[in-house]
């Protein structure tokens, strides 16, 4: 029986959860930083620690109260650091531990968190476990801790379940000595048995180790994976693909990853400042994504229901309406977030008819992706809860979509079954500068190219121009941060509104969004706060030009 097959039921401690409402996490904006693609502090083309730190006041006048720094552990990079070989050392393309530890310093000082990423799901395959479970052979203790099984077949050459690899091709890698080892996504990432307690003891070690140097929290990778159903059972011939996201699997979302995070949150619990959880923990409905934020559990959940959601009023409205209601009985916030460094970016998934998926191949019609982008983003900012923004989307970056196969690392593309492999295209390293080699990433090149235009889009290009994206989420940040009625909360009053639109109100504050593609009329709710496009009032009535959100207030109207 596995260690964590329970689930116990939820813990009723509402009236100590109500009274954490001052928690800043429960209305934090949370800027995600993908360290190889943010800034280049020695011009190796590579962005780095030394990067990050020197562009953390440009984070805090952008007005975000935190920052998510994706992994920048030691690791063979065979999926962008999400293989770690070393939990405890920073992999020297990043830097040194001596840098982490003065960009958490240093982040504190500007009043800025620091949250780090953490793999439990899987290990690299050159993490010193595994390599000794590889040399020690069939049954030596450290292949306990990892799914090492016989094949099926006459000479156990057929894998032992049929389960297959989220990035494509089976879940599982043979081994010279005949045996196979689970992998949920790379051959180069052998997933971890949560069922043995070694595998239990080192993880809480590793969060006292980054919770004693003094980051502010743990984004939690592949949240929903850590348990396998007893036994390893086949799927039984059901399209793994379809039932991805859509159903319970017996390697995702099991009941028994709960008590693992009960017993991680005592860890947390035990250290002052507020420190948090977020899970990265794809489900089949809100309503199971709710289970991971119960009181004795992770902080955050990323919302990927709403993340998925086309540009659509009705469709928009009831994730919108179903992820607050599902937040509110555990006492949770909600966590938006419209794009991250496994997706393709808003700004190319709006310009794209919907039902593409979330890795889109094409650029579609870029002035209408970045309209209903700047659109969308305002709305999302309007809603009660906390907020995550992708490193560039303040640009109003698109993806890169034509670049060349020779240079791209995404270790999905190459196994071609699996996810489209395309994760390259919104990676690719932001621009600063409106000219130089790399467009102020770094002194040298970038380990991505960037496209041409990419100046004109960049930092320096936007910054002081009126309309410019960039300004638009300053503006919007700030407002944010002075309206009192924005973040917190966890509901909406919702308004009447033409076909095609979405309006609330939440106190004072009142955001109106025109989801359609064309102009429509409706009442100015008071004194106009903001817009993601000029708007024209007259007579009590705004005309909003089509894909436009509005922020208006009746306070002093």
């Amino acid at each position: 029986m596995s260690q964590y097959s329970a689930d116990p039921a939820p813990h009723s401690a509402l009236a100590t959860v109500a009274a954490a409402h001052r928690d800043w996490w429960r209305h934090a904006v949370i800027y995600q930083v993908y360290p190889r693609s943010f800034a280049d502090g020695d011009g190796d083309g590579m962005g780095d620690l030394q990067g990050v730190r020197s562009r953390l006041p440009y984070l805090r006048d952008l007005g975000v109260d935190a920052v998510w720094l994706s992994p920048f552990y030691a690791s063979p990079q065979a999926d962008a650091g999400y293989d770690v070989a070393d939990y405890r050392a920073v992999d020297p393309m990043f830097g040194t531990l001596l840098d982490a530890d003065a960009l958490v310093r240093d982040a504190h000082a500007l009043g800025l968190r620091i949250i780090v990423d953490l793999v439990p799901n899987h290990s690299s395959d050159q993490h010193e476990w595994f390599k000794r479970a590889l040399a020690e052979g069939p049954g030596s203790p450290l292949r306990d801790r990892y799914h090492f099984r016989p094949g099926k077949g006459e000479d156990g050459e057929l894998p032992p379940n049929d389960w297959e690899s989220i990035f494509g091709g089976p879940a599982w890698t043979r081994v010279p000595d005949g045996e196979w080892y689970l992998h949920l996504f790379a051959p180069e990432q052998p997933d971890f048995n949560w069922d043995h307690p070694a595998v239990g003891d080192e993880f809480r070690s590793i969060l006292r180790f980054w919770l004693d140097i003094g980051v502010d929290g743990f984004r939690v990778d592949v949240a929903h994976g850590l348990v396998k159903a007893e036994g390893l059972p086949d799927l039984g011939g059901r399209d793994q693909l379809k039932l991805l996201g859509n159903d319970v699997m017996p390697f995702f979302d099991q009941d028994g990853v709960h008590a693992i995070y009960r017993q991680w949150r005592t860890i947390l619990d035990e250290y002052s400042g507020d420190r948090i959880f977020v899970a990265e923990a794809w489900t089949p409905t809100i309503e199971r994504t709710a289970h991971y934020v119960r009181p004795d559990e992770l902080h955050q959940a990323f919302n990927f229901q709403y993340l998925s959601s086309a540009w659509d009023a009705a469709e928009l409205r009831e994730v919108i309406a179903r992820t607050l209601d599902a937040m509110r009985p555990v006492g949770a916030p909600a966590t938006w977030v419209l794009s991250n460094h496994d997706v393709t970016r808003h700004a190319t998934r709006f310009a794209n008819p919907p039902g593409l998926g979330t890795q889109i191949r094409t650029a579609g019609d870029r002035a209408l992706g970045l309209r209903r982008a700047r659109a969308a983003t305002l709305l999302m900012l309007a809603l009660p809860g906390s907020a995550y923004l992708y490193q560039g989307e303040e640009l109003g970056l698109p993806d890169v979509v034509d670049l060349p196969d020779e240079v791209r690392q995404d270790p999905a593309y190459f196994r071609g079954a699996g996810q489209d492999g395309f994760r390259d295209g919104c990676r690719v390293p932001i621009p600063w500068t409106r000219d130089g080699s790399s467009y102020g990433f770094g002194g040298g090149g970038s380990w991505l190219p960037q496209p041409p235009e990419w100046g004109g889009l960049s930092v320096q290009a936007q910054t002081g121009t009126p309309g410019s994206t960039l300004e638009l989420y300053r503006a919007a940040l700030a407002v944010r941060r002075a309206q009192a009625d924005l973040g917190a909360g966890e509901s909406v009053e919702w308004l009447k509104a033409p076909d095609g639109v979405l309006a609330f109100r939440r106190g004072e504050f009142v955001c109106v969004a025109n989801t359609t593609g064309e102009s429509v009329t409706t009442p100015a709710h008071g004194r106009l706060l903001l817009a993601s496009d000029e708007i024209a009032e007259t007579g009590g009535e705004a005309k909003l030009p089509a894909d436009t959100t509005v922020w208006w207030t009746t306070a002093g109207a």
